[in-house]
């Protein structure tokens, strides 16, 4: 049978089943109260607002679109209360005879701590939900957050939590449970963002000022989402005000940026505008800052480089039931360098370009349909130039990426207060080109770029939320992936399931089991996430990847003092991981004399691996202080039988501590001090066991015309040769860990405010490790030379202050 039918059949049958449970779901004396949940003035949507019934454990919350639905027994007088994190919360009471549209707006602003305890055991509770390992961030507390040189990171945020590990210092990568940086699905508006990262991987390619919501998954994965084996990150943009225009600008020490939102018309008669539209763009200036220094040192060499992002979207509503989006970002990285004594240059650029167009639909108040078409590239490219001779010149020209057109359709059913599915599809058509290389001089010439790989990728799946009783929360799901390509087919069921148990109202245990499949692969021989790093497509001969995840854990809420505890264990089972094999790297070395066309699987190998600890977070969203201390004890090792000889090894980023303790305080409504301290394990590492020195004699020959020797020239070389014959990532870096400080003042007027932020980074100047390397060391005159091994760091204390203008 073949794989296109078997999706069809599936797609039939699933397509059945869903279309019955309107009519199961039809129970007399029952009546739906749905609507949307915005915020107050700007009247943007809110995603994940608690909807709860008044002294029952019933309750909804809002999807990524701020729709909520809920279904109760007929009754005089209902009472929901709706909360947020940062926002006030809202409760409506009503009479409840027919089917109702309630609209609901929220006012941001900290909670009143007597409005916190009448509400008791009604706010969104970590215990209450079957969804486990799952870690959302308000993006008005990210922002509170000490950061390098000034610029706010989403990615950095995420990895002061537990079960995220740090790459190298500064690094924005994210590697989750013992995954590696390309088992992180990186999604914006639908559209996967393939390399989240500027400047090598020292900023992430997130504007704060464009986002409304920021959520990671890192285990009990929804069937709902699939393509990766470790976590999904989830970030929405803002949709935009729709009262007024407002606007940002901020200036810091190495970039500018900038946020326009408001209605795409002016307002009538009190209501919002149907429609707005939201601008963001940031861009650094380190190519003016470096241009003087460059200048002064009177030098030959020249270099430099920036990045810049835009995002922007817009919005309209058709009418009451149907809304449109539209939502792109672009973002490039430019860096060069030359020499003009060696007639040298070379240059380097990588970027990301996205795309989505959706239309939200509401067939009923029980029933909301999400459709989106979505395009996705990410490109890379490397071009040198050098004069070797009079005669012959040097040319190099590298390309890389991975382009995407995509269909995604999801439905959102309400049948009955204790269930809430969802159903979708999806496929994705990529476009890999996975090493084009043109290498020209006047003696070689190859001129055979890859010719691109074509393949598809889909998946359908069906998930329900249940609450069986009182006790009971389930999400349980099946997503049926699929590939096709590239010489190989596949079609693989996925089966998800997160329980949780409530022994009491605000206590509960949960466990939750997923596996995963990943048809694309990211082929890295840093492990710290850089642009040269390939994406690459299952093929005929490196299968897909796949992962089984069980976890286990509490789940505590203390209402009264807004703090929520999480207590999780773990075990995840990786195989077909790939990795470089040993000497090998991104440059597909063609033979021009060769017919056979090298081929990049002819340079990796695959194996397996596995990741197992525990993690526990106790966090407060909200408050004058907020923040949150997180523990991670973790172990990761991987096997493949072309390296270390087969023997299981640790990666570069296991580590087996992780500490992170944040704070954040607001003094008074114009002074909010935070800090930041981490400590983690050092890296394991491979580092070179001995150097020694190589003697030999090179003969070169001047050729006449004909082919004959002219002259032949003899000298003697001598070269230093590292010995890396040990044990691979046997050594353990130092400790890593810093202190981080931040003061912001505010000065808020009525039309505008404006923010003065003072922070450093690394603030006892602690000298962590960047990386290690053997060399000689002079001891004296007449003494031989030693060999030490060096550490080298990258960041001392570095304090920064920018400024915030918003209007």
């Amino acid at each position: 049978m073949s794989v296109s039918l078997r999706i069809k059949q599936t797609l039939t049958l699933l397509f059945c089943c869903f279309t019955l449970l309107p009519v199961l779901a039809q129970t007399p004396n029952r009546f739906t109260i749905s609507g949307y949940v915005h915020e107050t003035g700007s009247h943007e949507a809110l995603p994940g607002v608690s909807i709860r019934l008044a002294n029952r454990s019933l309750g909804t919350q809002t999807n990524t679109f701020g729709f909520y639905s809920i279904t109760l027994p007929q009754a005089d007088s209902v009472t929901l209360i709706f909360s947020l994190v940062g926002y006030r919360p809202q409760t409506r009471t009503m009479a409840l005879r027919h089917h109702q549209t309630l609209e609901v707006e929220m006012t941001a602003g900290q909670q009143l701590d007597e409005v916190v305890i009448s509400l008791h055991g009604q706010q969104k509770q970590v215990s209450d939900s079957p969804q486990m390992s799952q870690i959302d961030l308000p993006v008005a507390q990210i922002k509170k957050i000490p950061a390098l040189l000034g610029e706010k990171d989403v990615l950095k945020v995420l990895q002061l939590m537990p079960g995220v590990q740090k790459g190298s210092e500064g690094q924005a990568g994210l590697y989750v449970r013992g995954g590696g940086p390309d088992q992180n699905l990186v999604v914006l508006d639908d559209a996967v963002v393939y390399n989240a990262s500027h400047l090598f991987g020292f900023f992430s390619v997130f504007n704060g000022d464009a986002l409304k919501s920021v959520e990671l998954t890192k285990g009990g994965f929804p069937a709902r989402f699939g393509g990766r084996l470790s976590s999904v990150l989830d970030l929405t943009m803002k949709d935009g005000a729709r009262d007024k225009i407002h606007g940002e600008v901020g200036v810091g020490l190495i970039a500018a940026r900038m946020m326009l939102e408001g209605p795409l018309a002016k307002a009538a008669h009190g209501k919002p505008s149907r429609g707005s539209f939201i601008i963001s763009a940031r861009r650094t200036y380190l190519d003016l800052l470096s241009a003087p220094i460059m200048k002064s040192k009177n030098s030959s060499s020249t270099s430099g480089g920036y990045f810049y992002d835009l995002n922007a979207k817009v919005n309209y509503d058709l009418g009451p039931r149907d809304r449109i989006y539209l939502s792109g970002y672009t973002g490039r990285d430019k860096f060069w360098a030359g020499d003009t004594t060696s007639d040298l240059s070379v240059g380097l650029s990588w970027g990301n370009a996205t795309g989505t167009l959706r239309w939200n639909h509401q067939f009923s108040q029980k029933l909301f349909a999400n459709t989106s078409l979505i395009f996705s590239d990410y490109q890379l490219n490397i071009d040198a130039n050098q004069c070797i001779d009079a005669t012959n010149r040097f040319l190099l020209n590298y390309t890389s990426g991975i382009r995407d057109f995509s269909f995604k359709h999801d439905l959102d059913f309400y049948p009955t207060p204790t269930h809430a599915l969802r159903l979708g599809v999806q496929i994705t058509a990529h476009r890999f080109t996975p090493s084009a290389s043109v290498v020209q001089n006047t003696l070689t010439n190859i001129q055979r770029p890859a010719a691109p790989t074509d393949v598809l990728e889909g998946g359908v799946y069906l998930e329900d939320t249940w609450r069986p009783d009182t006790h009971w929360r389930v999400n349980g799901g099946l997503r049926l992936s699929s590939f096709t390509g590239a010489g190989v087919a596949y079609l693989r069921p996925e089966p998800r399931l997160s329980l949780g148990y409530m022994l009491r109202p605000d206590f509960s245990v949960k466990a939750s089991y997923s596996l995963m499949n990943q048809y694309v692969h990211l082929l890295s021989n840093t492990g710290i996430g850089l642009p040269t790093d390939l994406w690459v497509p299952t093929t005929d001969l490196v299968k897909p990847q796949q992962s089984q995840q069980w976890a286990a854990g509490l789940a505590k809420d203390f209402a009264d003092a807004g703090l929520a505890l999480t207590v999780e264990g773990y075990y995840k089972q990786m195989s077909n991981i790939i990795n470089y094999k040993e000497g090998a790297s991104f440059l597909v070395i063609e033979d021009p004399t060769s017919a056979r066309r090298a081929r990049w699987e002819d340079n990796v190998t695959a194996g397996r691996g596995w990741s197992y600890g525990a993690e526990v977070l106790l966090q407060k969203k909200e408050g004058r202080f907020s923040g949150w201390v997180g523990y991670t004890l973790s172990w990761t090792q991987w096997q493949f039988s072309d390296l270390n000889e087969g023997r299981p090894f640790f990666p570069r980023y296991d580590r087996r501590h992780d500490i992170s303790v944040v704070g954040m305080y607001d003094l008074s409504p114009k002074i909010t001090l935070s800090a930041t301290w981490v400590y983690g394990t050092g890296q394991a590492l491979t580092i070179p066991t001995a150097r020694y020195r190589a003697f030999g004699l090179n003969t070169n020959a001047d050729m006449q015309e004909g082919g004959t020797p002219a002259s032949t020239s003899t000298a003697f070389n001598n070269t230093g040769v590292s010995d890396f014959s040990a044990e691979r990532n046997a050594f353990r870096a130092e400790p890593y860990h810093r202190l981080d400080l931040g003061i912001r003042f505010h000065r808020k007027r009525p039309q505008h405010e404006g923010i003065w932020e003072l922070s450093a980074y690394n603030v006892y100047n602690r000298r962590n490790p960047f990386f290690y390397n053997l060399e000689g060391k002079k001891q004296g005159v007449g003494q031989p030379v030693a060999t030490v091994l060096y550490k080298y760091s990258v960041f001392p204390v570095v304090p920064s202050v920018s400024y915030t203008y918003k209007f």
